[in-house]
């Protein structure tokens, strides 16, 4: 699992700093950087502004990664569990981002095995050039992403960009593909945190109820229904229903 995720990332990486080469105009077939402390040439951009585009990928490439995986429902649902819970910073966030990062691995896996034996390999073997391998590594992600966006979306940013309407799906630019992934996953990830609360918000108020017609007002709501929240997730198998059911909706 372990050397699979890091494939994983590495590969992605390896692909963008590919497109880069390519657009600074790199003609070497292989991924080796070499720094020569001489002028710049009157084809290319100088060593310092290569250098500058580079670490410019490499802090984009985490946001890249969340911006176009699951990893942006799991965790807001996630956060939406833990509000509803009322515990605070129990899971904390740690644990939270990290199951999250998982469940994320786990569901990009069938991505990654596409990217990885029709661009990363060929790539690595000389067998196809930059442009090929970052055409065959962008397939996979704009049918994972397109299978999880609405077609009102994606109307929504070609009108903003006044495109006219694609013949095929893979005649949509990725531009126009990822902020429409990116707002259906924030709806879909707002609609199940909206399910998920509806329960405990029922033992909220029931609990208040059951204090007030007590007369227990000075003694906070809150600290009565936490465990009976805690109870009752812990009865019907709570994790086991959160991850499974955010693991199924991506399933088409």
């Amino acid at each position: 699992m372990n050397c699979k995720v890091w494939g994983f990332v590495g590969s992605v990486i390896l692909i963008f700093l590919g497109g880069l080469g390519t657009a600074l105009g790199a003609t070497a077939p292989t991924p080796a950087i070499s720094i020569h402390l001489g002028e710049a040439g009157a084809n290319g951009p100088s060593v310092a502004m290569q250098i500058v585009l580079l670490l410019t990928v490499l802090s984009l490439a985490p946001a890249l990664f969340v911006m176009v995986t699951s990893f942006t429902r799991i965790v807001i649902v996630l956060a939406f569990l833990r509000q509803a819970l009322g515990t605070q910073q129990v899971p904390p966030n740690q644990v939270l981002v990290g199951l999250a990062m998982f469940l994320t691995f786990f569901i990009m896996s069938p991505v990654w095995d596409s990217i990885h034996a029709n661009a990363l390999e060929p790539y690595l073997a000389q067998k196809i050039s930059q442009e090929e391998a970052l055409s065959q590594a962008a397939k996979p992600l704009r049918q994972f992403m397109l299978k999880q966006t609405r077609e009102k979306d994606l109307a929504l940013f070609m009108r903003i960009a006044k495109l006219q309407s694609p013949k095929t799906p893979d005649e949509i630019p990725l531009r126009i593909v990822v902020p429409a992934f990116v707002i259906g996953e924030l709806r879909t990830a707002f609609q199940i945190g909206f399910l998920i609360a509806i329960p405990f918000m029922i033992v909220d108020m029931v609990v208040s109820s059951v204090l007030m017609s007590m007369g227990m007002m000075l003694l906070p709501p809150v600290l009565v229904s936490i465990p009976f929240k805690l109870v009752l997730f812990v009865l019907a198998d709570g994790w086991n229903l959160v991850v499974g059911s955010l693991v199924g909706s991506f399933v088409p």
